[in-house]
């Protein structure tokens, strides 16, 4: 039986240890290096921050498996038993030039459901987190069940790249949807943008492409505020393979759905 309050104290210490050590990162200089193009970088701090997390796991849940951005932690066929999905850092690029804008995010997952989640912007000092029915929070305060917003007033989150030409998707019918709604944002974190779903700065989020440690603590915290998080057809995401994204308030959700992105 496993005692999630002893596994979410200890994972909030974690978190807190390497976030102090990725600030004082900001004083050194970084060895970077790409993964699949030159825009997919990762850092010296990127896989130092997931082999923390990964040895402290190990030590403490050794019949746990994980599944890390980085490729440091199990090649897995299957989601029994209890799952993390770790990334140390998400929104490299921002990390790298910015400073800001990323952060560790950690879902963990039991039989493929998701138990806890936490997404920590390391430069604000914002730690969102969740349990399954139990809510969720930033900073120790509860957030409140999402707002409908009407569609023409919604603050919704798209990666520009994605209204231009690509291979997922009718890029048409995204900007007549970013072109209807009040506005549109990009931050280059989807644990922060999913984050700011939960916590209301955002009313939407959609991208093309994700894998399952991007978008795994974002979707206990969105789902226990009440939203939904499904792909870009409606459907339940696969938590073993990359998806589209897509999520928001339940009317909100289903009327972009239905008007922008299963229209013919």
């Amino acid at each position: 039986m496993v005692n999630w309050t002893e596994v979410d104290q200890q994972v909030k210490t974690w978190i807190m240890e390497a976030g102090a050590s990725i600030r004082e990162s900001f004083k050194h200089s970084l060895s970077i290096h790409t993964k699949s193009n030159p825009n997919d970088l990762v850092t010296n701090i990127d896989e130092e921050t997931e082999q923390f997390f990964i040895s402290n796991i190990r030590k403490a849940y050794p019949g746990h498996s994980i599944l890390g951005e980085e490729g440091q932690g199990d090649q897995l066929a299957s989601l029994q038993g209890i799952v993390w999905m770790i990334d140390p850092i998400d929104g490299t690029m921002n990390f790298v030039h910015q400073q800001r804008h990323f952060a560790i995010s950690i879902g963990i997952y039991e039989d493929g459901i998701g138990r806890l989640g936490y997404i920590y912007d390391v430069a604000h000092n914002e730690l969102y987190y969740a349990e399954r029915g139990n809510g969720a929070y930033m900073n120790g305060v509860r957030l409140p069940s999402l707002k409908e917003v009407p569609l023409e007033k919604a603050l919704i989150a798209v990666n520009a790249t994605w209204l231009v030409k690509n291979r997922y998707f009718d890029e048409k019918k995204l900007v007549e949807l970013a072109t209807t709604v009040r506005g549109a944002r990009s931050y280059g974190s989807a644990a922060l943008e999913l984050a700011y779903v939960a916590s209301g700065r955002l009313d939407s989020y959609l991208s093309m492409r994700l894998s399952p440690w991007d978008f795994a603590a974002g979707k206990i915290l969105v789902e226990e505020v009440g939203g939904i998080v499904t792909n870009l057809s409606g459907d339940k995401l696969n938590m073993m393979g990359t998806n589209s994204v897509f999520a928001g308030a339940p009317i909100l959700h289903g009327r972009i759905l239905n008007e922008f992105l299963l229209k013919k």
